[in-house]
């Protein structure tokens, strides 16, 4: 099978590994996420026309893999940049898309908009505050965002901190492969990526941002009044990331942790 063509310019390329993410337009079609809607719908128990049904602020749900998420998953255009980011050959494509953090309009807060980074491995542990994050992100390649519903300024986007999967890679640094456990993230705070930019993660449905596996960032209570549905998946590596390759030829995503650690120009 032939490579997709490049789909990322190097500017783009740049400022991922300066800001942590890169926002795709358009990285799956509108129609897609029209035909899952009705499948999310169903499966949050809550009726589209009747908001008295949305008792909650969020509502999640786990992975799905019918046509529609698949093939918003695994687009030419989304290929394309997995290879650039990730390394060709370095990622596992993905057979569905999961999981959906589903936001309603509501004045109770969401009980879980605290700043952050994902977890990638130690998830056999029934305490989901023992799952861990390393230097080398074992586990996780990216993170991702898939917009599966129009997200403006109110429809609770999840929040960026610009910049802090810098910071992320220099905690990391001391504590080798073993890494750090959510509740020693928490515990320890994100007051060291406090001062970092913030942006939004808005856009059409048929958005997606591909983030940096150790960019903080946070949900936020839903101000507007459209039901948000996103994605949030986990693009899962074949190889695990490295940050001292012999031949020198580095992913985006093992450049911005060289970067961070000084070992790079």
């Amino acid at each position: 099978m032939t490579s997709p063509s490049p789909a990322l310019s190097p500017a783009q390329i740049e400022a991922f590994i300066e800001d942590g993410f890169v926002r795709l337009d358009h990285a799956f079609p509108s129609a897609l996420a029209e035909a899952a809607l009705p499948i999310l719908w169903g499966a949050t128990g809550c009726d589209p026309n009747d908001p008295t049904t949305w008792a909650k602020p969020v509502v999640r749900l786990s992975g799905f893999a019918d046509p529609p998420f698949r093939e918003a998953a695994n687009t030419p255009l989304l290929r394309s940049t997995f290879n650039q980011l990730v390394g060709e050959g370095r990622w596992v494509p993905r057979g569905g898309l999961g999981s959906f953090p589903v936001r309603f309009p509501s004045p109770e807060a969401p009980g879980d908009d605290g700043w952050h980074v994902d977890a990638s491995f130690g998830t056999e542990n029934p305490d989901f505050f023992e799952w861990r994050v390393n230097l080398h992100s074992q586990g996780r390649a990216l993170l991702m965002l898939f917009l599966f519903s129009d997200v403006g300024e109110e429809d609770a986007p999840t929040r960026i901190r610009i910049g802090s999967h810098r910071d992320v890679a220099r905690y990391l640094a001391p504590h080798g492969d073993g890494g750090r456990s959510l509740r020693q993230f928490l515990d320890d705070g994100f007051d060291w990526s406090a001062d970092r930019p913030e942006t939004l993660a808005t856009g059409p449905a048929g958005t997606v941002y591909l983030c940096h596996p150790f960019l903080v960032h946070a949900a936020q209570p839903h101000r507007g009044s459209r039901v948000k549905f996103m994605a949030q998946p986990p693009l899962l590596p074949s190889a695990p990331l490295q940050i001292d390759r012999r031949d020198g030829n580095y992913t985006p995503v093992e450049l911005a942790i060289r970067i961070a650690l000084d070992k790079q120009p």
